[in-house]
Protein backbone atom coordinates (compact mmCIF):
# COMPACT_ATOMS: atom_id res chain seq x y z
CA UNK A 1 0.00 0.00 0.00
CA UNK A 2 1.57 3.36 -0.80
CA UNK A 3 1.21 5.80 1.76
CA UNK A 4 3.25 9.03 1.28
CA UNK A 5 4.99 9.74 3.97
CA UNK A 6 8.68 9.10 4.44
CA UNK A 7 8.22 7.61 7.96
CA UNK A 8 5.49 5.15 8.45
CA UNK A 9 3.33 4.24 11.73
CA UNK A 10 3.68 1.23 13.52
CA UNK A 11 0.40 -0.25 12.65
CA UNK A 12 -0.88 -1.49 15.53
CA UNK A 13 -0.18 1.86 17.32
CA UNK A 14 -1.69 3.98 14.63
CA UNK A 15 -4.71 1.91 14.89
CA UNK A 16 -5.32 1.73 18.72
CA UNK A 17 -4.36 5.47 18.41
CA UNK A 18 -7.51 5.77 16.27
CA UNK A 19 -9.65 3.54 18.26
CA UNK A 20 -9.10 5.25 21.50
CA UNK A 21 -9.70 8.66 19.86
CA UNK A 22 -13.10 7.39 18.74
CA UNK A 23 -14.35 6.23 21.83
CA UNK A 24 -13.73 10.13 23.55
CA UNK A 25 -15.44 11.37 20.30
CA UNK A 26 -18.56 8.91 20.98
CA UNK A 27 -18.79 9.95 24.50
CA UNK A 28 -18.92 13.72 23.25
CA UNK A 29 -21.34 13.42 20.92
CA UNK A 30 -23.74 10.87 22.75
CA UNK A 31 -23.69 13.34 25.72
CA UNK A 32 -24.79 16.09 23.74
CA UNK A 33 -28.35 14.44 22.11
CA UNK A 34 -29.87 14.08 25.45
CA UNK A 35 -28.48 16.91 27.18
CA UNK A 36 -29.63 19.42 25.11
CA UNK A 37 -33.32 17.41 24.18
CA UNK A 38 -33.78 17.22 28.10
CA UNK A 39 -32.99 21.00 28.32
CA UNK A 40 -34.99 22.01 25.80
CA UNK A 41 -38.12 20.19 27.08
CA UNK A 42 -37.04 21.80 30.62
CA UNK A 43 -37.64 25.05 28.92
CA UNK A 44 -40.73 24.04 27.00
CA UNK A 45 -39.91 24.03 23.59
CA UNK A 46 -42.11 21.34 21.59
CA UNK A 47 -41.66 18.67 20.30
CA UNK A 48 -40.55 19.06 16.77
CA UNK A 49 -38.64 22.35 17.17
CA UNK A 50 -36.41 20.17 19.94
CA UNK A 51 -36.40 17.22 16.85
CA UNK A 52 -34.99 20.10 14.71
CA UNK A 53 -32.43 21.27 16.78
CA UNK A 54 -30.98 18.11 16.82
CA UNK A 55 -30.94 17.63 13.38
CA UNK A 56 -29.11 20.60 13.17
CA UNK A 57 -26.25 18.49 14.10
CA UNK A 58 -26.55 16.70 11.07
CA UNK A 59 -27.12 19.50 8.68
CA UNK A 60 -23.41 20.55 9.53
CA UNK A 61 -22.55 16.76 8.55
CA UNK A 62 -24.15 17.22 5.26
CA UNK A 63 -22.76 20.70 4.74
CA UNK A 64 -19.20 19.84 5.20
CA UNK A 65 -19.62 16.24 2.90
CA UNK A 66 -18.56 17.79 -0.96
CA UNK A 67 -15.18 19.50 0.85
CA UNK A 68 -13.61 16.77 2.99
CA UNK A 69 -11.88 15.08 0.11
CA UNK A 70 -9.75 17.35 -1.22
CA UNK A 71 -8.19 18.64 2.33
CA UNK A 72 -7.49 14.93 2.94
CA UNK A 73 -5.74 14.29 -0.42
CA UNK A 74 -4.20 17.69 0.27
CA UNK A 75 -2.80 17.18 3.71
CA UNK A 76 -3.50 13.92 5.23
CA UNK A 77 -5.69 12.29 7.78
CA UNK A 78 -4.01 13.89 10.84
CA UNK A 79 -4.35 17.90 10.36
CA UNK A 80 -8.20 17.30 9.18
CA UNK A 81 -8.70 15.33 12.12
CA UNK A 82 -6.79 17.75 15.18
CA UNK A 83 -8.76 21.05 13.28
CA UNK A 84 -11.95 18.90 13.91
CA UNK A 85 -10.97 18.46 17.95
CA UNK A 86 -10.38 21.90 17.87
CA UNK A 87 -13.78 23.04 16.54
CA UNK A 88 -15.54 20.17 19.09
CA UNK A 89 -14.00 21.28 22.52
CA UNK A 90 -14.62 24.96 21.50
CA UNK A 91 -18.70 24.55 20.55
CA UNK A 92 -18.88 22.20 23.69
CA UNK A 93 -17.81 25.05 26.37
CA UNK A 94 -19.62 27.91 24.59
CA UNK A 95 -22.97 25.55 24.37
CA UNK A 96 -24.53 26.59 28.09
CA UNK A 97 -22.57 29.98 28.04
CA UNK A 98 -25.88 31.22 26.37
CA UNK A 99 -28.97 29.11 26.10
CA UNK A 100 -31.07 30.13 23.51
CA UNK A 101 -32.64 28.16 20.53
CA UNK A 102 -30.38 29.53 17.24
CA UNK A 103 -27.22 29.95 19.25
CA UNK A 104 -27.34 26.09 19.83
CA UNK A 105 -28.46 25.63 16.32
CA UNK A 106 -25.37 27.03 14.79
CA UNK A 107 -23.20 25.16 17.55
CA UNK A 108 -24.72 22.45 16.92
CA UNK A 109 -23.88 22.75 12.88
CA UNK A 110 -20.23 23.40 13.82
CA UNK A 111 -20.62 20.24 15.90
CA UNK A 112 -21.74 18.23 12.77
CA UNK A 113 -19.06 19.98 10.53
CA UNK A 114 -16.17 18.90 13.07
CA UNK A 115 -18.13 15.51 13.91
CA UNK A 116 -17.64 14.59 10.28
CA UNK A 117 -13.97 15.89 9.87
CA UNK A 118 -12.85 13.50 12.78
CA UNK A 119 -14.83 10.76 11.19
CA UNK A 120 -14.61 10.81 7.89
CA UNK A 121 -10.75 10.88 8.35
CA UNK A 122 -10.29 7.50 10.93
CA UNK A 123 -12.86 5.48 8.96
CA UNK A 124 -10.69 5.88 5.92
CA UNK A 125 -7.59 5.72 7.59
CA UNK A 126 -8.59 2.43 9.26
CA UNK A 127 -10.46 0.96 5.72
CA UNK A 128 -7.73 1.50 3.85
CA UNK A 129 -4.77 -0.08 5.30
CA UNK A 130 -6.42 -2.70 7.04
CA UNK A 131 -5.75 -6.44 5.93
CA UNK A 132 -9.16 -7.48 4.10
CA UNK A 133 -9.06 -10.64 5.91
CA UNK A 134 -9.49 -8.78 9.45
CA UNK A 135 -11.25 -5.77 8.07
CA UNK A 136 -14.62 -6.71 9.72
CA UNK A 137 -12.79 -6.95 12.76
CA UNK A 138 -10.71 -3.90 12.97
CA UNK A 139 -13.85 -1.82 11.61
CA UNK A 140 -16.22 -3.67 14.92
CA UNK A 141 -13.19 -2.72 17.49
CA UNK A 142 -13.88 0.96 16.05
CA UNK A 143 -17.51 0.26 16.38
CA UNK A 144 -17.45 -1.03 19.54
CA UNK A 145 -15.29 1.97 20.81
CA UNK A 146 -17.63 4.85 19.04
CA UNK A 147 -20.46 2.60 20.75
CA UNK A 148 -18.71 2.35 24.51
CA UNK A 149 -18.08 6.24 24.42
CA UNK A 150 -21.50 7.03 23.08
CA UNK A 151 -23.33 4.62 25.48
CA UNK A 152 -21.59 6.94 28.46
CA UNK A 153 -22.37 9.79 26.81
CA UNK A 154 -26.23 10.11 27.64
CA UNK A 155 -25.57 9.29 31.28
CA UNK A 156 -24.20 12.54 31.55
CA UNK A 157 -27.78 14.25 31.85
CA UNK A 158 -28.03 13.08 36.16
CA UNK A 159 -25.38 15.96 36.34
CA UNK A 160 -27.34 18.40 35.11
CA UNK A 161 -29.44 18.69 38.76
CA UNK A 162 -25.86 19.37 40.08
CA UNK A 163 -24.61 22.12 37.53
CA UNK A 164 -25.66 22.72 33.95
CA UNK A 165 -21.96 23.14 32.61
CA UNK A 166 -20.42 19.73 33.92
CA UNK A 167 -21.72 17.51 30.96
CA UNK A 168 -20.05 20.13 28.70
CA UNK A 169 -17.19 20.59 30.51
CA UNK A 170 -15.89 16.96 31.27
CA UNK A 171 -16.79 16.51 27.13
CA UNK A 172 -14.77 19.23 26.20
CA UNK A 173 -11.94 17.82 28.77
CA UNK A 174 -12.44 14.52 27.23
CA UNK A 175 -11.83 16.08 23.49
CA UNK A 176 -8.42 17.45 24.72
CA UNK A 177 -7.22 14.10 26.02
CA UNK A 178 -8.43 13.25 22.47
CA UNK A 179 -6.20 16.35 20.57
CA UNK A 180 -3.26 15.05 22.89
CA UNK A 181 -3.13 11.88 21.34
CA UNK A 182 -3.42 12.49 17.87
CA UNK A 183 -0.25 14.44 18.69
CA UNK A 184 1.50 11.77 18.86
CA UNK A 185 0.60 10.31 15.75
CA UNK A 186 2.27 10.53 12.34
CA UNK A 187 0.52 12.33 9.59
CA UNK A 188 -0.50 9.87 6.53
CA UNK A 189 -2.01 10.46 3.48
CA UNK A 190 -4.61 8.13 1.39
CA UNK A 191 -3.03 5.98 -1.29
CA UNK A 192 -2.12 7.07 -4.28
CA UNK A 193 -4.77 5.77 -6.68
CA UNK A 194 -7.41 7.78 -4.55
CA UNK A 195 -5.43 10.44 -7.37
CA UNK A 196 -7.09 8.81 -10.29
CA UNK A 197 -10.42 8.72 -8.60
CA UNK A 198 -10.26 12.64 -8.15
CA UNK A 199 -9.72 13.60 -11.59
CA UNK A 200 -13.34 12.34 -12.28
CA UNK A 201 -15.87 14.63 -11.51
CA UNK A 202 -17.86 14.70 -8.26
CA UNK A 203 -21.01 13.68 -9.79
CA UNK A 204 -19.05 10.51 -12.05
CA UNK A 205 -17.93 9.14 -8.67
CA UNK A 206 -21.05 9.37 -6.58
CA UNK A 207 -22.82 7.21 -9.74
CA UNK A 208 -20.01 4.78 -9.97
CA UNK A 209 -20.48 4.10 -6.17
CA UNK A 210 -23.91 3.75 -6.44
CA UNK A 211 -23.91 1.24 -9.28
CA UNK A 212 -21.61 -0.82 -7.63
CA UNK A 213 -22.80 -0.95 -4.12
CA UNK A 214 -26.15 1.36 -3.23
CA UNK A 215 -27.27 -1.02 -0.71
CA UNK A 216 -24.04 -0.61 1.14
CA UNK A 217 -24.66 2.85 2.09
CA UNK A 218 -28.06 2.20 3.86
CA UNK A 219 -26.53 1.26 7.01
CA UNK A 220 -25.42 4.29 7.31
CA UNK A 221 -28.92 6.29 6.60
CA UNK A 222 -30.27 3.25 8.84
CA UNK A 223 -28.10 3.81 11.83
CA UNK A 224 -28.21 7.74 11.67
CA UNK A 225 -32.25 7.24 11.93
CA UNK A 226 -31.90 5.11 14.72
CA UNK A 227 -29.18 7.02 16.63
CA UNK A 228 -31.11 10.24 16.50
CA UNK A 229 -34.29 9.25 17.07
CA UNK A 230 -33.01 7.50 20.60
CA UNK A 231 -31.05 9.58 21.98
CA UNK A 232 -32.91 12.86 20.21
CA UNK A 233 -36.47 11.84 20.81
CA UNK A 234 -36.69 9.14 23.42
CA UNK A 235 -36.03 11.59 26.33
CA UNK A 236 -39.21 13.69 25.08
CA UNK A 237 -41.47 10.74 24.56
CA UNK A 238 -40.47 9.23 27.74
CA UNK A 239 -41.33 12.37 29.58
CA UNK A 240 -44.91 12.74 27.78
CA UNK A 241 -45.43 8.63 28.10
CA UNK A 242 -44.79 8.75 31.73
CA UNK A 243 -41.63 6.85 31.61
CA UNK A 244 -38.82 7.59 34.32
CA UNK A 245 -36.68 9.68 32.76
CA UNK A 246 -34.12 8.29 34.83
CA UNK A 247 -34.22 4.83 34.24
CA UNK A 248 -34.31 5.78 30.13
CA UNK A 249 -31.02 7.66 30.75
CA UNK A 250 -29.21 5.65 32.94
CA UNK A 251 -30.30 2.26 32.15
CA UNK A 252 -32.63 1.97 28.85
CA UNK A 253 -30.46 4.41 26.16
CA UNK A 254 -27.22 3.19 27.17
CA UNK A 255 -28.02 -0.58 27.45
CA UNK A 256 -28.99 -0.01 23.16
CA UNK A 257 -25.20 1.01 23.20
CA UNK A 258 -23.63 -1.30 25.29
CA UNK A 259 -25.73 -4.28 24.00
CA UNK A 260 -23.97 -3.60 20.83
CA UNK A 261 -20.40 -3.63 22.43
CA UNK A 262 -21.28 -7.48 23.33
CA UNK A 263 -21.72 -8.14 19.71
CA UNK A 264 -19.89 -5.78 17.61
CA UNK A 265 -16.58 -7.89 17.58
CA UNK A 266 -18.52 -11.52 17.02
CA UNK A 267 -20.84 -9.82 14.31
CA UNK A 268 -17.52 -8.10 12.35
CA UNK A 269 -15.65 -11.26 12.87
CA UNK A 270 -18.89 -13.34 11.44
CA UNK A 271 -19.31 -10.76 8.31
CA UNK A 272 -15.65 -11.42 7.76
CA UNK A 273 -16.01 -15.45 7.10
CA UNK A 274 -19.91 -15.55 5.73
CA UNK A 275 -20.50 -12.15 4.27
CA UNK A 276 -21.55 -8.55 4.82
CA UNK A 277 -24.70 -8.47 3.32
CA UNK A 278 -25.81 -12.10 4.93
CA UNK A 279 -25.30 -10.67 8.28
CA UNK A 280 -26.69 -7.42 7.26
CA UNK A 281 -29.90 -8.86 5.89
CA UNK A 282 -30.55 -10.79 9.31
CA UNK A 283 -29.89 -8.26 11.72
CA UNK A 284 -32.11 -5.71 9.91
CA UNK A 285 -35.13 -8.20 10.13
CA UNK A 286 -35.16 -9.11 13.70
CA UNK A 287 -33.92 -5.53 14.85
CA UNK A 288 -37.35 -4.26 12.91
CA UNK A 289 -39.57 -7.35 14.67
CA UNK A 290 -37.86 -6.50 18.48
CA UNK A 291 -38.80 -2.73 17.77
CA UNK A 292 -42.13 -3.70 16.70
CA UNK A 293 -43.02 -5.68 19.85
CA UNK A 294 -41.32 -2.73 22.22
CA UNK A 295 -45.05 -1.18 21.68
CA UNK A 296 -46.62 -3.56 23.77
CA UNK A 297 -44.03 -3.95 26.44
CA UNK A 298 -43.65 0.02 27.20
CA UNK A 299 -44.33 0.07 30.75
CA UNK A 300 -42.92 -3.20 31.58
CA UNK A 301 -39.31 -1.77 32.44
CA UNK A 302 -37.34 -5.03 32.70
CA UNK A 303 -38.76 -6.32 29.49
CA UNK A 304 -38.33 -3.18 27.49
CA UNK A 305 -34.80 -2.80 28.76
CA UNK A 306 -34.45 -6.55 27.45
CA UNK A 307 -35.85 -5.71 24.11
CA UNK A 308 -33.83 -2.26 23.71
CA UNK A 309 -30.46 -4.56 24.74
CA UNK A 310 -31.28 -7.01 22.04
CA UNK A 311 -32.15 -4.74 19.35
CA UNK A 312 -28.49 -2.75 20.51
CA UNK A 313 -26.59 -6.14 20.17
CA UNK A 314 -27.99 -6.67 16.45
CA UNK A 315 -28.07 -2.97 14.99
CA UNK A 316 -25.57 -1.79 17.19
CA UNK A 317 -23.04 -2.57 14.50
CA UNK A 318 -25.00 -1.74 11.58
CA UNK A 319 -22.37 1.16 10.48
CA UNK A 320 -19.44 -0.68 10.89
CA UNK A 321 -20.57 -3.44 9.05
CA UNK A 322 -21.73 -0.99 6.15
CA UNK A 323 -18.60 0.38 5.83
CA UNK A 324 -16.77 -2.47 5.61
CA UNK A 325 -18.95 -3.69 3.16
CA UNK A 326 -18.52 -0.85 1.09
CA UNK A 327 -14.97 -1.38 1.03
CA UNK A 328 -15.19 -4.85 -0.02
CA UNK A 329 -17.43 -3.70 -2.80
CA UNK A 330 -15.74 -0.65 -4.28
CA UNK A 331 -12.00 0.07 -5.50
CA UNK A 332 -9.71 1.55 -3.06
CA UNK A 333 -9.94 4.70 -5.21
CA UNK A 334 -13.29 5.23 -4.42
CA UNK A 335 -14.07 4.44 -0.98
CA UNK A 336 -13.59 8.27 0.06
CA UNK A 337 -16.15 9.18 -2.03
CA UNK A 338 -18.36 6.12 -0.70
CA UNK A 339 -17.54 7.19 2.52
CA UNK A 340 -18.40 10.10 2.26
CA UNK A 341 -21.95 9.08 0.47
CA UNK A 342 -22.42 6.96 3.65
CA UNK A 343 -21.70 10.21 5.89
CA UNK A 344 -24.48 12.03 4.13
CA UNK A 345 -26.78 9.66 4.34
CA UNK A 346 -26.18 8.92 7.80
CA UNK A 347 -26.64 12.44 8.46
CA UNK A 348 -29.90 12.40 6.38
CA UNK A 349 -31.22 9.69 8.39
CA UNK A 350 -30.53 12.00 11.76
CA UNK A 351 -32.35 14.14 10.42
CA UNK A 352 -35.12 12.62 9.02
CA UNK A 353 -35.38 10.28 12.17
CA UNK A 354 -35.70 13.19 14.89
CA UNK A 355 -38.05 14.98 12.44
CA UNK A 356 -40.56 11.83 11.86
CA UNK A 357 -40.28 11.22 15.62
CA UNK A 358 -41.07 14.18 17.27
CA UNK A 359 -44.24 14.58 14.78
CA UNK A 360 -45.27 11.17 15.14
CA UNK A 361 -45.15 11.64 19.47
CA UNK A 362 -47.14 14.89 18.66
CA UNK A 363 -49.75 13.13 16.16
CA UNK A 364 -50.08 9.20 17.39
CA UNK A 365 -48.80 9.59 20.91
CA UNK A 366 -48.31 6.32 22.40
CA UNK A 367 -45.90 3.67 20.40
CA UNK A 368 -44.74 6.45 18.04
CA UNK A 369 -41.15 5.81 18.35
CA UNK A 370 -41.45 2.70 18.05
CA UNK A 371 -43.52 2.45 15.13
CA UNK A 372 -41.15 5.11 13.16
CA UNK A 373 -37.97 2.75 13.85
CA UNK A 374 -39.65 -0.74 12.29
CA UNK A 375 -41.40 0.93 9.66
CA UNK A 376 -37.85 2.61 8.46
CA UNK A 377 -36.07 -1.35 9.34
CA UNK A 378 -38.65 -2.82 7.35
CA UNK A 379 -37.79 -0.35 4.02
CA UNK A 380 -34.46 -1.50 4.26
CA UNK A 381 -34.83 -5.06 4.65
CA UNK A 382 -36.56 -4.92 1.31
CA UNK A 383 -34.15 -3.23 -0.15
CA UNK A 384 -31.72 -5.82 1.01
CA UNK A 385 -33.45 -8.22 -0.78
CA UNK A 386 -33.56 -6.20 -4.16
CA UNK A 387 -29.75 -6.22 -3.21
CA UNK A 388 -29.00 -9.50 -2.78
CA UNK A 389 -31.90 -10.56 -6.10
CA UNK A 390 -29.86 -8.24 -8.68
CA UNK A 391 -26.67 -10.30 -7.88
CA UNK A 392 -24.50 -7.31 -6.58
CA UNK A 393 -23.31 -8.77 -4.03
CA UNK A 394 -20.43 -9.63 -5.49
CA UNK A 395 -18.10 -8.37 -2.33
CA UNK A 396 -19.58 -11.79 -0.47
CA UNK A 397 -18.75 -13.90 -2.89
CA UNK A 398 -14.89 -12.58 -2.96
CA UNK A 399 -15.28 -12.26 0.92
CA UNK A 400 -16.19 -16.34 0.92
CA UNK A 401 -13.46 -17.12 -1.27
CA UNK A 402 -10.43 -15.36 0.30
Amino acid sequence: MAIHTNNQNNPVYRYWVLVGMVLIAGFSQGMLLPVLAVMLETAGVSSSANGLNAAALYIGIILISPFIEKPVRKYGYKPVIIIGLILVMISLILFPIWQTFWFWFILRIIVGIADNLIHFSTQIWISTTAPRAKRGRQLALYGLAFGLGFGIGPMMTQLLSINEYLPFIIASACSVIAWIFMLFLKNEWPESDFETASQMNTFSRYIQVIKLAWFALLPGFMYGYLEASLHGNYPVYAMRMGIDIQFVTVLLLPSFVFGSLITQLPLGMLSDKIGRSRVLRGIIFFGLILFFLMSFVEHIPWLLWTLFTLAGMLLGSSFSLGIAYLADLVPANLLPTGTVMTGILFALGSMVGPTVGGWLIGVVGQGALYYSMSGMLTVIFIAAIIFEKTGSNSGDKVEIAS
